[in-house]
């Protein structure tokens, strides 16, 4: 009986895809070529793609690394039978500063300790940033470092560090002390006036006789004498390190039941953001000492970094308090349950969770704030930008713009491009998109 089933009852083989739709031709089919607007998109960019290279690599490739002036530059140049303003690249000014344009004035025969102390910088936080492959006991290190770094790069008594550091023991064993005797809150107040006292009013006069009676330091150096690369890394640095705790106080300030303690947070918050960074960084040259008791000397970049972590810390407030907002009511629920109290709940469940899902936000604002410093030079500090200008003025090199330019925003794009990789290695690490 003959079978007229409409169903197939054998597998048929399997066949390879078509060549046009696989690999790169399949790739180039799929992206560039997929229709005729997209190929007369693809020939004019790669038309354009051509005619710039052919413009910048010759012009970047210029055999003027040995010119001592602008002049010197024109004359190989001309030698090699290329003419016009943008013939090739006067490579010379490079060769010339750019050691001040990463030391700025800093004294050469002591270029050791800035060099030492950004070293040091890459092995204290590899605990923080990469915990998993270095020894957990480096983070003590880490909790050092920041008293170690002002001391490398301005020098001085190496007592007042040591004072400092004994503010925070003091203020340690004091809080102890009144909590044993009352509760935790009134116990951290006491500890932490007993620090500010102590850094106030006490660590300068005893700093100065234990120097006194054992002197222990290294050669000083004045602030105006930082500049560069090594002005904008120390300012970003300290400023992102300390915007972060403080971001994430004030937006838990500005979350808070307690009136006094959310207004005070908000307006904070919105008086920052509403206000432009060179505004506040006028106010740091011009206003601040004003308002200071008379014969205090307030270190200039001490003031920028104070607004600039400011600055930033409103900013990552906000990040913060996006990511908190993120999180579901039965996250705060969860933790009631298990009868956490509210630091422990936001310790251990609401905010590593806020955290990981604000990541892209607080590094975009670190980024920002790195870029920012380059503001400085509008109030007289000699950032890479405020030296371009000091060089251009130099009759050697008056003229010379995109070398210099170049050159500086290599260097931020490597430490700004740095920062975004980590961000997304972080966030792979943590597992914090919706899967």
């Amino acid at each position: 009986m003959a079978d007229f089933s409409y169903v197939r009852t054998e597998i048929i083989p399997e066949r390879e895809p078509p060549a046009s739709t696989v690999g790169l031709v399949g790739w180039l089919r799929n992206n560039l070529f997929q229709n005729l607007f997209n190929t007369v998109l693809t020939i004019i960019s790669l038309v354009v793609i051509v005619a710039l290279f052919l413009i910048i690599v010759p012009w970047i490739i210029s055999p003027t690394w040995s010119a001592a002036s602008l002049a010197e530059c024109r004359e190989i140049l001309h030698a090699l039978g290329r003419e016009g303003h943008y013939s090739g690249a006067c490579w010379g000014v490079i060769r010339d500063r750019w050691i001040q344009l990463l030391f700025g004035f800093y004294p050469s025969d002591i270029y050791w300790r800035p060099i030492l102390a950004f070293i040091l910088l890459v092995v204290a936080l590899a605990p923080v940033l990469y915990s998993e492959y270095v020894p957990r006991k480096l983070i003590w290190f880490s909790a050092v470092y920041p008293f170690l770094m002002p001391w490398l790069l301005w020098g001085g008594s190496l007592w007042v560090p040591l004072m400092i550091i004994a503010g925070i023991a003091l203020g340690v064993a004091a809080h102890m002390m009144a909590a044993s005797r009352s509760n935790n809150m009134f116990g951290f107040a006491v500890g932490v006036l007993v620090a500010v006292i102590w850094w106030l009013f006490l660590v300068a006069p005893v700093s100065e006789a234990l120097q006194n009676i054992a002197a222990m330091g290294i050669r000083g150096v004045e602030s105006r004498d930082f500049g560069g690369f090594m002005l904008s890394i120390t300012i970003g640095v300290v400023a992102i390190a300390i915007s972060l705790p403080l971001g994430i106080v004030l937006a838990l300030g500005r979350q808070s039941d307690l009136l006094i303690v959310k207004a005070i947070c908000i307006g904070f918050i919105e008086f920052i953001r509403g206000v432009p960074l060179i505004t506040l960084l006028f106010v740091a040259s011009t206003l601040l000492n004003i308002f200071m008791p008379p014969g205090t000397n307030f270190d200039i970049i001490l003031r920028v970094i104070i607004m600039a972590t400011l600055f930033s810390s409103a900013y990552m407030a906000e990040v913060i308090r996006g990511g908190l907002a993120a999180l579901s009511k039965g996250q705060y629920e969860g933790a009631d349950s298990l009868g956490l109290d509210y630091w422990q709940a936001q310790r251990l469940i609401i905010m590593p969770q806020a955290l990981k899902i604000s990541i892209p936000g607080i590094v975009g604002t670190f980024i920002g704030l790195f870029k920012d410093t380059t503001l400085v030079s509008i109030i007289g500090l000699l950032d890479p930008l405020g030296l371009s200008n000091a060089i251009r003025a130099d009759s050697a090199w008056n003229g010379i713009v995109w070398e210099l330019y170049g050159f500086i925003a290599v260097l931020f794009f490597i430490f700004c491009f740095g920062m975004s990789r980590y961000s997304m290695y972080l966030e792979r690490k943590l597992q914090t998109g919706h899967r």
